[in-house]
């Protein structure tokens, strides 16, 4: 039962730590970038937070952790056209070093008025890094 214990301190002592502040950039359409952050609290294998734009935040509605493995859920409202569209987006990625390397996914999108299938995105795939903020 000890040597139990002592296996699981191990591996929390391994395990990344993805609390604090990221921030990196994300290519768009045409070349274009923009700037991403995200709050990140972690409690042993459970994340959550938000990630922060420049005209409205979205909280992660699901997030876990593995070791140096993140996943992690978003729903966000973006406008296609004249229609407004929630779009679930999950990151999956890894502590590299003191980056997070993270793949951005847009799983499903519905348009909000009526909750049907909105058309898929373009750039549907992304990868990023993050660096972390000083504290």
């Amino acid at each position: 039962m000890r040597l139990l214990g002592l296996l699981v301190i191990a591996a929390v002592a391994l395990a990344a730590d993805f609390n604090g502040t990221w921030i990196g950039t994300i290519e768009l359409r045409a070349g274009a970038t923009e700037d991403v952050a995200f709050q990140f609290v972690q409690k042993g294998a459970v994340l959550s937070g938000k990630q922060y734009g420049d005209f409205e935040n979205t909280p992660i509605v699901k997030g876990t952790v593995s070791g140096d493995l993140v996943m992690f859920v978003l729903v966000r409202q973006e406008q296609s056209g004249n229609e407004i569209n929630q779009t679930k987006i999950r990151f999956v990625g890894r502590m590299v070093g003191q980056e997070i390397e993270l793949t951005r996914e847009r799983e499903a999108s519905l348009r909000a008025g009526s909750g049907a299938a909105a058309a898929p995105s373009k750039n549907a795939r992304q990868t990023l890094r993050l660096k972390k903020l000083s504290s």
